[in-house]
């Protein structure tokens, strides 16, 4: 059951991080000598039933485990908390009075108060240190593949290529060599040492600027030399009605699956196998070279739509599964490259055109081989993306070829709601698209496994990684005070569920990756210096430092209800938004209901 899945999904997580935070709290309460009189982690009554119930006293203090799990708190001896005007509270008869919280110092209070969140920030170094010590799969710094006409390619990159360092600093990870260019947003250059057979080799690659979208949805122009890890699959594009390709029986969207005995896997094992197999057949006497590729069979259109005076229909019967693609033997003559033949890579080969969509419009259709944007070459799916997406809406022209013909639109992509990372209900992006979809074709690059179990190494990198993962998250928050960002994307305690349900569905590496996140912005959350959160009882703490005198029980009493009305009306926003999607579902019901 769904809700039972996202139950343990988010009850774990939840559960892990108030543990933490409150742990943290509790700690160094006890290492300034203030007595804890209650650990709760979560709210209401204790768990359990009858007598058998999460709840249990040691050494002076009570430790509870309620129903609610949606925070939790530490109760500290001489700390004033809201409603205590309301109850009687009583004092142990054993207190001592260097037990009570007020008579520590401003120092010994603000550790208390911090030590929270710290334990919130901490926790992602742990988790990371746990994960390198297990080990996890991460993209090499190995090309797979290079852009056609791209700075990479005039330099001199190749497919196969090792990228040992960039600029001076050893690199092992592809986003350690990716994510360095992308931060430059001006044209320069680049110094990289590669490795290729075995010889090492210093290039100096130009790197130009490519316009594309941050992770908060802004057009950047972000560094750009048109390599990728991702391998070229051996999908054939034959562009020309006139080639020897084409002449041949060759058409865009042919899969290569061997060339005469040599099963293809790639692009560049196609080129190889090609090379290969023409020297043995003009050794051999032999005119062509037989290549088995894959095309792909069109599925039978799905039935009209019933009209309106139509019967009720029955469930639909389950899709037919994909028709198998046709295997054939092409007899290709003596030439002694792809290039030869007039065949590129399908790096835009359409896949499918949705309909009444900009492209659909235009006149695109399935497998159109897309060659150039605005008279210039793509190389890539993903910058073809970026151009679209980045495009404002503004007209752009498309070439592309169909049956060896080449043909030309104009079109303008047109902003569109589409699914956020996890496919969430309400947590939608507006996003440029034309309605075009590109058949696959790529490979997944060189991976490999990043274990690193000596703490002298495996902490300094987790720390870093974990600096990296709060630098995001605090690049977010300054946005969303500026307003960059809406508050739409603020999500409640249904949003965190939801999104840890998803992340689990993905594997436990992304889960645990999102629990981090949470864990930094409650971390960062609760330093906010809004009173009843610990930044604002640090603010307080520290005023009572300044003037060298507690504040009065009023003015207390006025931060704690400013504070807290501040904290309803964010939750409030945050409830709203993750209510928004099932209301706005309850209302298309009625509407429909009514009609």
């Amino acid at each position: 059951m769904p809700v039972i899945d996202t139950l343990v999904a988010v009850i774990p997580m939840l559960g892990l991080l108030i543990i933490v935070h409150e742990l943290g709290h509790f700690l160094v309460a006890k290492a300034c000598g203030v007595r804890v009189l209650k650990f709760a982690i979560g709210f209401g009554s204790p768990i359990g039933f009858g007598r058998f119930r999460a709840h249990w006293e040691r050494g002076g203090t009570e430790y509870v485990i309620g129903w609610i799990p949606l925070g939790g708190f530490v109760r500290m001896l001489g700390e004033a908390m809201p409603g205590d005007d309301l109850v009687e509270l009583g004092v142990p008869a054993d207190a001592r009075p260097d037990e009570f919280l007020d008579g520590k110092s401003v120092w010994q209070k603000l550790a208390i108060v911090f030590a929270g969140p710290a334990m919130n920030l901490l926790l992602p170094i742990v988790c990371l240190v746990g994960i390198l010590w297990v080990g996890f799969p991460r993209p090499a710094a190995i090309v797979g593949s290079v852009e056609a006409g791209s700075p990479a390619e005039i330099a001199g990159l190749a497919v196969g290529d090792r990228i040992v360092a960039l600029d001076g600093e050893r690199v092992e990870w592809w986003d350690e060599v990716v994510l360095p260019l992308r931060e430059r947003s001006e044209p320069g250059s680049a110094q990289l040492e590669i490795e290729r057979a075995g010889e090492r080799r210093a290039l100096e690659v130009a790197v130009a600027t490519q316009k594309t979208r941050d992770p908060f949805g802004a057009v950047v122009d972000a560094g750009w030399i048109g390599i990728s890890n991702r391998r070229q699959a051996a999908l054939l594009g034959v562009p020309d009605a006139e080639s020897p390709a084409n002449r041949a029986g060759l058409r865009s969207g042919d899969l290569v699956v061997a060339v005469g005995e040599t099963e293809i896997e790639d692009w560049e094992g196609l080129r190889a196998a090609q090379a290969a197999a023409v020297a043995d057949a003009r050794s051999a006497g032999r005119e062509h070279v037989v290549w088995t590729v894959e095309r792909a069979v069109a599925a039978a259109s799905p039935p009209a739509p019933a009209g309106e005076d139509a019967l009720p229909a029955l469930p639909a019967p389950p899709a037919p599964p994909a028709p198998e693609p046709e295997k054939r033997e092409i007899a290709l003559p003596l030439e002694s490259g792809l290039d030869e033949l007039g065949l590129m890579p399908a790096t835009i080969l359409v896949g499918y055109v949705t309909p009444d969509k900009p492209a659909a419009r235009a006149g695109l259709a399935a497998n159109d081989l897309v060659l150039f944007v605005d008279g210039k070459a793509v190389g890539s799916f993903e910058s073809f993306v970026s151009l679209v997406q980045t495009s404002g809406g503004r007209e752009l022209e498309i070439t592309y070829s169909r049956a060896g013909q080449i043909g030309t639109v104009h079109l303008a992509a047109q902003e569109e709601m589409v699914p956020g990372p996890y496919a969430i209900e309400g947590q939608e992006e507006k996003v440029y698209q034309i309605g075009l979809g590109a058949a696959v074709s790529t490979l997944p690059g060189a991976i490999g496994e990043q274990k690193v179990r000596n703490p002298l190494e495996s902490i300094p990198r987790a720390a870093e990684m974990a600096w990296g993962m709060t630098s995001d998250y605090l690049e977010g928050l300054g946005k969303l005070f500026t307003g960059e960002v809406g508050t739409d994307k603020l999500a409640g305690p249904i949003g965190i569920a939801r999104i840890a349900r998803k992340s689990l569905d993905q594997g436990w590496l992304d889960y645990l990756s999102m629990m981090m996140v949470i864990s930094i912005n409650l971390g960062f959350l609760n330093l906010l210096p809004i009173p009843i959160l610990d930044g604002g009882q640090a603010v307080l703490y520290s005023i009572e430092g300044i003037k060298r005198s507690p504040l009065s029980a009023r003015t207390r009493e006025i931060a704690t209800s400013v504070g807290f009305a501040v904290i309803l009306l964010l939750m409030g926003r945050a409830f709203w938004n993750d209510l928004t999607p099932f209301w706005l579902r309850f209302v298309d019901w009625l509407s429909n209901g009514a009609s």
